[in-house]
C-alpha cells in the first residue's frame, strides 16, 4: 500500500505538460500500431481471412473504449442528468456521433488500408483550417491574422502533398492527368467529418456532460458501424471477431492508446490551460511522421517533405496566433470545452 501511495503522490506531482505530451506521443503512433497489427493478422491468416482487420480493430477496439468509458463515466449517466437533455440535445448528440464515433473512423480505417499512414496524417491536417474557417462563417469566432495565415499556409502544404504525389504517379501514366488516389480522398472525409463534428460539439452540446457525450458517441458509433460493414460486406464480415489473437492484441492496444492515451490527455487538460493543449496537439503530426517510420518503416516521400514541412510552418505561425490571441483575451474567454479540446488533435485511433 505504501509503494501504490508514493506511486500516486509522484504521478500527482508530474505536470500537466507531461501528460499531454504523453497523450500525442501515443495517438501520434495510434495509426502506425493499427497497420502494424493488421499486417500481424495477415501472417496469422484464419481459413483465409485476416483476423485483425481494420474492420475488426476498430469494432473490438471501440468495444473496449466502451467499457472502459463507462467504467469511468458511469455516474454521469443518471436520471437527473438525462432528464435536463431535450430532444434537440439528443438530435445534435446522435449527429455527432453519426459524424465522429462512426464515419470519421471509418473512413479513416480505410484511408490506412488503402495509402501510408505519412498521407493520412498529412491529408488529415486540412481538418484544422477547415474547423477554424466554418468556427468564423458559423460561429462567428474572432480569430487573428496570424491564426488565419496559418491555415492557409497549412491548407497550401495539403494540397501541394497531394498534387506532387500525384504529378509525379502520373508521369508514369501520361494518360491520366493529376489522379487522386481513392485512400487519399477516404483520408480528407474523415478530417472535413470530424471538423464539422467540432462544430456541432460547440454549436450545440457545449453543456451536456462529457461522459454522456463520450459513452452515447461511442456506443451509437460503434452499433452503426456494425450494421452498416455488416450491409456493405455480407453476414460473414466479421466472423473472425472472437479470434483470441485480435481479443489479446485489442486489449493492449485499448490499455495503450484508449486508458493511457485518454486519461493522459484528460490529465494534462485539467493541469494546463487551452493553449498549452493546443501547442501540444501541433505536434502530433511530427510524431505520426516519426512513428510510421520506426514502427513501418515508411520513409517520406519528397512530395511529403516539401508538404510537410509547409505544414508545420502553417501550424507555427497558428500557434504564434493562438498565443498572441490568448494573452489579449480576459481570463474568462481564454477556456475551450472538454469535448471540443478532446476532439481538436484529430482522429486518435479510436
Amino acid at each position: 500500500m505504501l509503494r501504490i501511495k508514493k506511486a500516486s503522490n509522484f504521478f500527482a506531482k508530474l505536470p500537466g505538460q507531461f501528460y499531454l505530451f504523453l497523450a500525442i506521443v501515443i495517438f501520434g503512433a495510434s495509426n502506425s500500431i493499427t497497420r502494424r497489427l493488421t499486417e500481424i493478422g495477415s501472417q496469422n491468416l484464419i481459413m483465409g481471412s485476416n483476423p485483425v482487420s481494420f474492420c475488426n480493430v476498430l469494432f473490438v477496439g471501440n468495444l473496449c473504449a466502451l467499457l472502459l468509458m463507462i467504467l469511468i463515466y458511469h455516474k454521469q449517466w443518471n436520471l437527473r442528468s438525462l432528464k435536463q437533455l431535450n430532444w434537440k440535445d439528443w438530435r445534435s448528440l446522435l449527429a455527432v456521433a453519426i459524424l465522429s464515433g462512426m464515419l470519421a473512423p471509418a473512413l479513416t480505417f480505410e484511408a490506412l488500408a488503402r495509402t501510408m499512414v505519412t498521407n493520412v496524417v498529412l491529408i488529415g491536417r486540412i481538418e484544422p483550417p477547415l474547423f477554424l474557417a466554418l468556427s468564423v462563417w458559423l460561429l462567428g469566432e474572432k480569430v487573428n491574422n496570424w491564426k488565419i495565415a496559418g491555415a492557409i499556409v497549412s491548407f497550401t502544404g495539403v494540397i501541394i502533398t497531394v498534387l506532387l504525389q500525384a504529378l509525379w504517379e502520373d508521369m508514369m501514366k501520361p494518360e491520366v492527368f493529376l489522379s487522386l488516389g481513392f485512400g487519399e480522398m477516404l483520408a480528407a472525409a474523415g478530417a472535413v467529418a470530424l471538423a464539422v463534428s467540432t462544430i456541432f460539439s460547440k454549436l450545440r452540446i457545449e453543456h451536456i456532460p462529457l461522459g454522456i457525450f463520450m459513452v452515447f458517441r461511442t456506443a451509437l458509433g460503434t452499433v452503426l458501424f456494425f450494421c452498416i460493414a455488416l450491409y456493405v460486406y455480407g453476414n460473414n464480415h466479421f466472423m473472425d471477431v472472437f479470434s483470441p489473437l485480435l481479443w489479446q492484441w485489442m486489449l493492449v492496444y485499448g490499455a495503450v492508446i484508449v486508458a493511457a492515451g485518454q486519461s493522459s490527455w484528460f490529465t494534462g487538460l485539467k493541469k494546463t490551460t487551452a493553449s498549452v493543449a493546443s501547442l501540444a496537439s501541433s505536434f502530433t503530426p511530427i510524431v505520426a511522421i516519426v512513428a510510421a517510420y520506426f514502427i513501418l518503416g515508411e520513409a517520406p516521400t519528397l512530395a511529403q517533405y516539401i508538404g510537410g514541412s509547409i505544414i508545420i510552418g502553417g501550424i507555427i505561425i497558428s500557434q504564434i496566433g493562438v498565443w498572441r490571441q490568448n494573452s489579449a483575451a480576459p481570463a474568462a474567454t481564454k477556456s475551450h470545452s472538454d469535448k471540443e479540446m478532446e476532439t481538436r488533435i484529430g482522429f486518435k485511433g479510436l
